[in-house]
């Protein structure tokens, strides 16, 4: 059994730095020293969230294509940030870039942040060489087909730390989908056509892997739970302490009998997803087995630690929820499943409304949410147990993936959770207001021109920036809406992405 790994420490990210052998040992060895020092001022950088490895200088193309299988490897490892110091002659790396398979980002900077005027000779021009250099590696690059991020800047510049920073979280959400193994109990909701997808592409595209598993499998794991009646008390006890429990749910409370039945459904899920291996799941009111409630709670607390979460069998929003749970880890705020549930249509101030029956993560709340009971008018089961709260007010971005048949397309849209306008005592769940750009109902006619997904994850740790590196890693379609969207052109880019997403994939 092993507990899911959310935290960032276990990556490292390599620092690969090209040069040749023609200028000399000692120009070499001061090569080295300074790209020591650059790796240096971004591992210090308190916004980078991975370590960066300092790698030996690269200087003839089988160290690079041995350095670029190394990297393969190494699970741990979870990209490249590569920079020509001097003058690398490109061809040298074909094989090395043709071979690597994990992400690369290109660091266009320099040792110096100033130029030393009344110093400068041309011992120096040939030492830093980098203005050339990396543009002799970005022609390979791009000759090649590469896809790659590039960041122009030298490393103390704190907006190369954060381009450095969001690329990294990219990067290890990458490796977590790639390594994501996700339980799918039950089908999605009958009739519903966004929650399909071909789920072969999925593990073809992202590396997960998506089956499914009885219901009645994860009933006999809570079943073993209630009958540990130790466990259920010692889990009772931590939310009555985290969480502002209503009396008929507390011992003694006409409905605690629920409260302990929710209580083992959380133990039985998660003994059942830690001995699968499992870092993401799906569940469906239309096919519960023998569960006694709709997995509420368990699913907002598991959420919370970063599992993956898509209702109504939804594994793609699933897989996003984990992406974004592991990219803004160590980050204030946090993700969760969400749905447009509904609209605040006052002119000048439209919000929407989100939620879901139960399932919002209250990762999104810095407040004490509080732990309540009420009826649920589809599943036929006993009323279940949730967590119910409001998102705390601050920028967010949501994304949908939907499957269009010969591609997957992610659509995010930058968006301010706000307060509600007013209070909501008879909504019973977990849910967030927010205020979309660029306005509403050019937010809404662009997600609808899109084909985006009704559900999504709404992310208040990292912006859309982080999605679209994870976007351009996975080499996947991303369309974004903020606040310089226009509806014709986001038609147009739709279009436009049509017909390039169609023919590179080649014949």
């Amino acid at each position: 059994m092993s507990k899911l790994e959310t935290s960032l420490a276990p990556y490292e990210i390599w620092f690969f730095t090209g040069s040749q052998n023609l200028y000399g040992e000692e120009t070499l060895r001061q090569v080295a020293a300074q790209s020591q020092e650059i790796v240096a001022t971004l591992d210090d950088a308190s916004v980078v969230p991975v370590k960066i490895v300092w790698k030996p200088v690269l200087k003839d193309s089988e160290s690079i294509r041995r350095a670029a299988l190394d990297v393969n490897a190494d699970d741990k490892v979870i990209g490249v940030i590569a920079w020509m110091h001097t003058f690398s002659p490109a061809k040298m790396w074909i094989a090395g870039l043709d071979a690597l398979q994990k992400p690369l980002l290109h660091l266009h900077t320099q040792a110096n942040v100033e130029l030393p005027y009344a110093e400068i000779d041309f011992d120096f021009m040939n030492l830093n060489q980098a203005a050339h250099g990396d543009r002799e590696f970005g022609y390979i690059q791009t000759r090649l087909g590469v896809a790659r991020k590039t960041v122009v800047g030298h490393a103390s510049n704190p907006l190369v730390q954060s381009q450095i920073a969001d690329w990294s979280r990219a990067a290890a959400g990458w490796q977590a989908v790639k390594t994501l193994k996700l339980a799918r109990f039950g089908d999605n909701m009958r009739y519903v056509a966004v929650t399909e997808g071909d789920k072969t592409e999925a593990e073809l595209r992202f590396g997960v892997q998506v089956n499914t598993w009885g219901v009645n499998e994860l009933a006999a794991a809570v079943e073993v739970a209630e009958a540990d009646v130790a466990a259920v008390d010692a889990l009772v006890a931590e939310y009555e302490e985290l969480y502002d429990v209503v009396p008929e749910l507390r011992a003694g409370g006409e409905r605690h009998q629920s409260l302990r039945d929710g209580a083992a459904i959380e133990i039985g899920l998660r003994s059942f997803l830690e001995e699968g291996g499992f870092g993401a799941f799906t569940t469906s009111f239309e096919d519960l087995g023998s569960l006694k409630q709709l997995p509420g709670l368990a699913v907002q607390r598991l959420m919370a630690e970063g599992y993956g979460f898509g209702a109504e069998g939804d594994w793609k929003t699933a897989i996003l929820v984990r992406a974004a749970n592991v990219m803004g880890a160590g980050l204030p705020g946090g993700a969760s499943l969400m749905e447009d549930y509904t609209y605040d249509l006052v002119e000048g101030a439209e919000t929407i409304l989100g939620a879901h029956m139960l399932e919002v993560s209250p990762s999104l709340t810095t407040a004490r949410p509080s732990l309540e009971i009420h009826p649920l008018g589809i599943g036929g089961k006993d009323d279940p147990v949730r967590l119910v709260f409001t998102a705390d007010p601050g920028p967010a971005v949501v994304v949908a993936m939907s499957d269009m048949r010969d591609r997957f397309r992610l659509v995010a849209n930058v968006v301010e959770v706000v307060e509600p306008r007013a209070p909501l005592p008879h909504l019973p769940v977990g849910r967030a207001v927010w205020r979309p750009a660029p306005s509403f109902a050019v937010s809404a006619a662009a997600w609808l021109t899109a084909g985006a997904a009704h559900h999504t994850v709404m992310s208040t740790a990292v912006g859309v920036e982080v999605f679209e590196d994870f976007a351009a890693i996975a080499k996947t379609e991303l369309l974004t809406i903020d606040a310089d969207t226009t509806l014709k052109g986001f038609a147009n880019e739709v279009r436009w992405n049509q017909a390039y997403y169609r023919l590179a994939q080649g014949l």
